[in-house]
Order: structure tokens, then sequence, then C-alpha cells
């Protein structure tokens, strides 16, 4: 397997394409980050406070500028979920390698943003399955770890359905704040 910070693989199905953000994303994004209803199910932890609402083209600029720069960094690599029939970016998928002192060691995070109108069970699992296979791979870990609030119904019966399990431990942020709602896939 390729390093995915030297080459990021494509990921596609007949309904949507994961492929490396580009600037060229930022304005169907903003579409997707300036959405109330969407902003609730992000995950935040240990984001140093960025809530992902941004209200601004200026500001989601600067988030894609910093998710491009992340990614050559090797922080985390980020994809835009584009919907096939549309052609327009619909969310983004990130996941980076992690590493702490807990169960949650040498684990693939996934955070999953998507637009409020694609938070739906069946488009969760046609997205998710598309790079769960791969990230074990890609990033040298055993489990799979995403966060899902309570009150993402869609999302959790998804994950459900994709064989994530609610995880009992907590994830600790580097500052040590604890973080919790996490679903953790194993590879068996």
């Amino acid at each position: 397997m390729r390093d995915v910070y030297e080459f990021c693989p494509e990921f596609e199905n007949d309904k949507f394409l994961l492929r490396l953000i580009s600037g060229e994303d930022t304005n169907d994004l903003l579409k997707v980050y300036s959405d109330v209803r969407a902003v609730p199910f992000f995950n935040g932890d240990n984001c140093h406070g960025d809530d992902f609402y941004y209200e601004t083209l200026e500001r989601m600029k600067q988030a894609v500028d910093f998710w491009i720069f992340s990614y050559n960094e090797r922080y985390f690599v980020r994809w835009t979920i584009i919907d096939k029939e549309t052609m327009e970016a619909v969310g983004t998928i990130e996941l980076f390698h992690r590493e702490a002192d807990e169960h949650f060691y040498e684990c693939g995070l996934l955070r999953l943003d998507l637009r409020s109108d694609y938070e739906n069970a069946g488009k969760i699992v046609d997205i998710i399955s598309l790079i769960k296979g791969a990230t074990y791979n890609l990033f040298f870990c055993n489990i799979i770890a995403t966060k899902a609030v309570p009150e993402a119904k869609e999302r959790l019966k998804a994950l459900q359905e994709l064989g994530f399990v609610a995880s009992e431990k907590i994830i600790v942020g580097h500052d040590g704040t604890k973080y919790g709602d996490y679903y953790i896939l194993e590879n068996k």
C-alpha cells in the first residue's frame, strides 16, 4: 500500500466519489459548513474550539486551505465527498492515525461532515463503505473510531448497519478533555 500522504487514492461507487480536498470545493462546501441543521453532527473534538460552522466564503476558504496544509504536513487526510449525480461537493471525510495512551491507540479516527439533506442512513452507508476497508492499511490501524451524537439517528442506524459498536471508552484530547459518543469498528 502506498503512503496516503504521497499518493491520495480516490474511492467511488455509482453514487459517490471521494477525492482529496481541493480549493475548487470551497463554494460547494460552504453549503455544508453553513448548514445549521448539519453542524450539530460534525465532530469538533480536540479541534481547538472550532465548531465548523462557517458563514462566509472567506472563512470556508481558510478552512479548506488549512485542510490542504494539514495533508501536506501529514496531520490528516480530508476527502471531499462528491455526489456523482449532481457533481456537487456534499461533505467531507477526514481520517488520521491516532496514537494515545488509551483504548484508542493506533486508531483510524474518521470524521464525517455532511450537508443535512445527506444525513440519511442509506447515503451514509454508501459513503463510509467506500473507504472503510482501505482505512486499516492506509492509516496503519486496527480499529476505526467515529463520533455520533445521540441526536444523529440516521448516522447511528448507518453505523450499526456497517458493524460499528458503541465504545464504553472515552477519547482523551491533547489538553486532557474527555470526549464520548464514539463508535468503533475492529479489523477482523
